[in-house]
């Protein structure tokens, strides 16, 4: 079974004059969920190559067993400096699609056709596609073969409106996670701010924030065993 792990490329927090990228938790967890499990890895970003990461998941509050393995693991750093262009990436070569978050996706893979058309060619496909945190922004404007959102009607998580004004950046982000998804027809929900919360409708999962990282990519693979 192969992964297909697709990651930011953008670095630029709004206006701020501050960095973003994909958040180190949410890419670090589900990597070892997928490798512990026996499955092949492929990333990807817009741009190839190495990814931005979000410094303030390089902070030591923010640190997990997870994020200090990852971090003696020349193989894993390896894979993550060389990501695939997103453009190149032939859906038809995976088995299942996860998106970590990190602010940097609401600004670039949101809008970005190749994501999309990865997306929808996937969930078409009756594969499954996964998104922790701010990475279920992505989903804004993918559709159904029928040219439905592709979420509407289906229930779904995210980096909720409370999580983001607890991080002060409710004026700073292009969208925000839970009102986009909902304005698209989904079911949002969510549990306590922090805590670990997923979902699993049909083909897709969603995860709330970094702490359920590993847990989503569990139901992922859960949903690749049936």
């Amino acid at each position: 079974m192969k992964v297909l792990m697709v990651l930011t490329s953008h670095d630029t927090l709004g206006d701020t004059g501050k960095k973003t990228g994909f958040w180190l938790e949410e890419f670090a967890a589900p990597w070892y969920v997928f490798k512990d499990a026996g499955l092949d890895v492929v990333l990807a970003s817009p741009k190839g190559g190495q990814p931005p990461l979000d410094p303030v998941s390089d902070e030591p509050d923010a640190q997990t067993p997870d994020t200090e393995r990852f971090r003696q693991d020349a193989d894993a750093r390896h894979a993550l400096a060389h990501t695939l262009p997103l453009s190149s990436v032939d859906a038809g070569q995976y088995d299942a699609l996860f998106y970590p978050g990190g602010h940097g996706p609401l600004w670039d893979l949101a809008n970005d056709e190749a994501s999309l058309s990865l997306i929808e060619n996937m969930f078409a496909s009756r594969k499954p596609v996964g998104a922790v945190c701010h990475a279920p922004g992505v989903l804004r404007h993918a559709k159904r073969p029928d040219g439905s959102p592709l979420v509407a009607g289906l229930q779904v998580t995210g980096f909720t409106n409370e999580e983001e004004k607890a991080v002060g950046l409710t004026d700073v982000v292009p969208f925000l996670v839970e009102d986009a998804l909902k304005a698209q027809g989904a079911h949002f929900k969510c549990g306590a701010p922090w805590g670990v919360f997923t979902l699993t409708d049909g083909w897709l999962v969603t995860g709330q924030n970094p702490a359920s990282s590993a847990a989503a990519a569990e139901q992922l693979i859960a949903l690749l065993d049936k």
